[in-house]
């Protein structure tokens, strides 16, 4: 008996059309019913408007239909009357559409209407949107499955291809930079693989390391295409004027598409061509059949052309239709990559012959060789291929396909049907493999949140360095350790970051306390110096930091922060003037690069904003835009300061004057102190005097040269007073500010009952620690995770003599490790490999004399010592 079709009803309250439905129905696989209100209503608005005109003002004609497939027109027709319907159209139009559509004309193989015939009420922009909708549905449903079908395909290629998955060893690197949809693709062909004996044994293979790139890219667009086109399958008809920028934006989803189609089809052919060429041996009627059936670049290559010239000549109708087609195209590639695949793995004696028993026979065959390779396949990729085996089992082998290419033609029939996504058993296929996916997600490795990120060994031998230089320098001037909690009182944070407050993260409330996390380092010593009382306090804080920040290239939710700051009154602008003077000391010793200080005077920056007109309780969320100018054109600034905070053209100008102002420290203050406006206002004078003080100090301590006066630097934090300077790294990495800090005298003052003057600096390490990790690459050096000194090893098994010389050497405080194995190789190979520069070599000959095996690893020298004079020989070579 058939089966029953699925009715989907449009027009009804609440009811959407999705592109499932629109495909099922298009397929003839569902039945199309328009709710009796939706009817009603039409037609009382009909009997409305009639009242008012007495003819219809637009009709379109049936030819837009005319070089669609069968599908694409009775797609479009599907959308076109839920479109009138939701616009409360004519009931002529909409009896006109469901005439053609409820009558199951729509059942047969093509649209039984004439192309001639018009439809009243509707205009032809309305029909194009329509249609191009309509196919756009199809689109949409058929890339959704086929995203998720081709990853698996791609799966079982990499074991015929026996190939090297390194490619798919990715991460989301936490900063924003990582295309999701890349890393998601490499995740999920690692669980289809996961256990797979068959892969990582050949080398490289374009076709398949391209293979997250490639399908994130088709996963990407075809997401997008699913949320614009749900947009319009639900959206009323709107005006002739406005469909040709509906159609256009449509249009552009759907290019994408394309691109991202053509390079889906590409990169399949090369596998299955490289399937085919390297793994099935044997006769050649499967290679010919690929040869002939298969689409190739070069069609995939015209079609594409076509459908760009439609697009450049408007022809949007057309242009859907060929993405279409191409679709069509590459499915027909996938399926047949998916085929060679499949037989690659499985072998020919699964083709059935027409003779039923050899065909039962070489099913059984089929299904021991399949029992065998269960055990080195991936455990994703063993069940899809249990699961093609049985639905290829259950299929009826034609009688006369007794010879073997009409045995192989039946094979090739019934296995691309499996694929087809009009067969009724294709759903299945789609579950099979979501479901593969899904169950194996508790073997899926856990993801990072978003902003954050793990460090490995090497990663932390260059951190461990950097923190070292970075202690050193600070301990140097005098500062102690402080440690403060990673979260504070949410009030004790609140109310001193400016606009940047929004970015705290605040936790749940527990017990009636409200939390945040710290978002510096500085508030926490401001509160510590109040609540401890204390008027004098020099002190370095290395520790992390957090921020709900959107992540980016270079830009973290949780990073580490080194503070050193001076709190008390000390001689006047000397404590500022160390502050940077360590900034130097810092960045040169951590061996980054060229670099620049930029540094700039809040009360300086106040003064001008007085001078250009800004009124004075709106000087802080002034500097917060022109803080942004590092990162955006003054004219962006001014559109924000002008539309966003009320300030005039003029002032805007006049701003974009002065902070257009940067150079040579002594030579721009100079420049700034002949000039009146800023000697009559008390603020910026009062600045260009500590200026002066602490400019002649930098240029005494020989580090003037570092620094940069730009007035254009504003720093948006509420709580500065004073200086305040920014260190930018000025090498071929972008990574922005490195460092930053400034005076703030008023901040202590906020906890407690006395003001303690303040002046700090900040250094933000993860970029320092990119730009270190991105030298070395450069370098081309290697990294020593580990400071092991000395490798002991026992050539045996004896472990307690590992013990014994191991321990006499850590009690000399030589950095060793020890290694029990039979083979004198393994361990030579791991002390390359770790580079660890000395071996202790002890086996049976060794201890029956009394003497250890001493080996200078790089040297590759052998020297003979007693066994009682290891720990002293040793310390001598070490320099100990």
């Amino acid at each position: 008996m058939a089966e029953e079709r699925r009715m989907v009803t449009v027009g009804g309250k609440g009811s959407s059309l999705s592109s499932s439905s629109v495909f099922d129905i298009a397929n003839g696989l569902s039945r199309l019913s328009i709710d009796s209100s939706a009817l009603s209503k039409v037609s009382s608005s009909s009997n409305a408007k009639t009242s008012k005109t007495n003819a219809p003002t637009v009709s379109a004609s049936f030819s837009i239909l005319s070089n669609l497939t069968s599908d694409e027109a009775r797609a479009s027709l599907v959308v076109l009357l839920n479109k009138l319907l939701l616009s409360s159209s004519t009931s002529a139009a909409v009896n006109q559409l469901s005439d053609i559509i409820l009558k199951d004309v729509l059942s047969s193989s093509n649209v039984q209407i004439s192309f001639d015939n018009t439809i009243d009420g509707v205009s032809p922009g309305d029909f194009s949107v329509a249609a191009i909708a309509g196919i756009s549905a199809i689109l949409d449903h058929r890339s959704s499955a086929l995203s998720v079908i081709t990853d698996a395909i791609a799966a079982l290629s990499c074991e015929a291809l026996g190939a090297d998955i390194s490619a798919f060893n990715l991460n989301d690197s936490g900063d924003g930079s990582s295309a999701k949809d890349v890393v998601a693709v490499a995740s999920d062909l690692k669980i289809l693989l996961n256990g797979s004996k068959f892969v990582n044994r050949e080398g490289d293979e374009p076709a398949v390391s391209g293979v997250p790139v490639v399908h994130g890219k088709f996963r990407e667009i075809s997401r997008l295409l699913h949320s614009s086109t749900r947009v319009q399958l639900n959206s009323a008809t709107v005006s002739n004027s406005g469909s040709s920028g509906t159609a256009s934006s449509m249009c552009t989803t759907l290019f994408s598409l394309a691109v991202a189609l053509k390079d889906l089809g590409n990169i399949s052919y090369n596998r299955a061509k490289r399937i085919v060429d390297s793994r099935i041996t044997g006769d050649d009627e499967f290679p010919a059949m690929l040869i002939k059936e298969c689409p190739r670049p070069d069609q995939l290559k015209a079609l594409f052309a076509s459908l760009v010239s439609a697009h450049s000549d408007e022809e949007y109708v057309k242009f859907s239709h060929d993405v279409s087609s191409l679709l069509v195209m590459v499915e027909k590639i996938i399926s047949w990559e998916a085929l060679a695949a499949f037989l690659s793995l499985e072998g020919r004696d699964f083709i059935p012959s027409g003779d039923t028993s050899v065909g039962e026979d070489s099913a059984k065959t089929a299904a021991k060789k399949g029992a065998k390779k269960k055990k080195i396949l991936g455990k994703g990729t063993t069940a899809l291929v249990q699961f093609l085996k049985d639905r290829l089992l259950s299929m009826p082998i034609q009688t006369e396909a007794s010879q073997t290419v009409m045995a192989l033609e039946n094979l090739v029939r019934n296995f691309l049907s499996l694929l087809d996504p009009k067969d009724l058993g294709f759903d299945t296929l789609l579950k099979k493999v979501k479901d593969i996916v899904e169950s194996n997600e508790s073997r899926r490795l856990p993801k990072l949140p978003k902003g954050t990120r793990d460090f490995a060994k090497e990663q932390m031998a260059i951190r461990e360095r950097a923190f070292s230089i970075i202690t050193e320098v600070f301990k140097r001037h005098g500062a102690a350790a402080l440690d403060t909690p990673a979260f504070e009182m949410r009030e004790t944070l609140m109310g001193k970051y400016g606009e940047d407050s929004k970015l705290i993260y605040d936790l749940a409330d527990q017990g009636g306390e409200l939390c945040s996390l710290r978002y510096d380092l500085t508030v926490p010593f401001a509160r510590y110096v109040a609540m401890n009382g204390l008027t004098s306090f020099k002190r370095y804080q290395i520790a992390k930091v957090y921020r709900r920040d959107n992540p980016s290239k270079g830009r973290y939710r949780e990073f580490y922060q080194c503070d050193f700051d001076i709190a008390g009154q000390f001689e006047k602008m000397m404590p500022d003037f160390e502050v940077i003077k360590i900034l130097t000391e810092l960045l040169d010793e951590l061996d980054i690069g060229e670099y620049e200080v930029k540094l700039n005077h809040r009360k300086l920056l106040d003064g001008m904003l007085a001078i250009c007109g800004v009124p004075q309780e709106k000087f802080r969320t002034i500097c917060s835009s022109i803080d942004k100018l590092d990162k955006q054109s003054f004219e962006q600034i001014k559109k924000e300061m002008v539309d966003e905070k009320g300030l005039s053209n003029e002032i805007s100008d006049r701003i974009g004057t002065f902070v257009k102002w940067r150079g040579p420290p002594v030579e721009l203050l100079s420049k700034l102190k002949q000039e009146r406006s800023f000697l009559e206002n008390n603020e910026s004078s009062l600045a260009l005097d500590e200026l002066e003080i602490m400019f002649k100090a930098l240029e005494k301590s020989k580090c003037i040269d570092r620094v940069v006066f730009d007035l254009s630097l504003a720093r948006g934090l509420d709580y500065y007073t004073g200086v305040i300077f920014e260190a930018v790294f000025k090498g071929a990495a972008q990574v922005g500010s490195i460092a930053a800090g400034g005076r703030y005298d008023n901040l202590i003052g906020m906890f407690g009952t006395r003001q303690v003057p303040s002046v700090g600096i900040s250094l933000g390490i993860e970029r320092v620690f990119a730009i270190m990790e991105q030298l070395q690459k450069d370098k081309n050096q290697e990294i020593r995770a580990t400071e092991t000194q000395v490798l002991v090893s026992i050539l045996g098994d004896d472990s307690a003599l590992a013990a014994e010389l191991a321990g006499e050497l850590w009690n000399a405080k030589v950095k060793a490790e020890f290694m029990i194995h039979k083979k004198v190789m393994k361990h030579i190979d791991r002390a390359r490999d770790s580079r660890i520069p000395w071996m202790v070599l002890v086996g049976e000959r060794e201890l029956s004399e009394g003497v250890v095996k001493l080996k200078d690893v790089v040297a590759a020298i052998d020297y003979e010592i007693p066994r009682g004079k290891l720990v002293d020989d040793l310390c001598k070579r070490l320099g100990m």
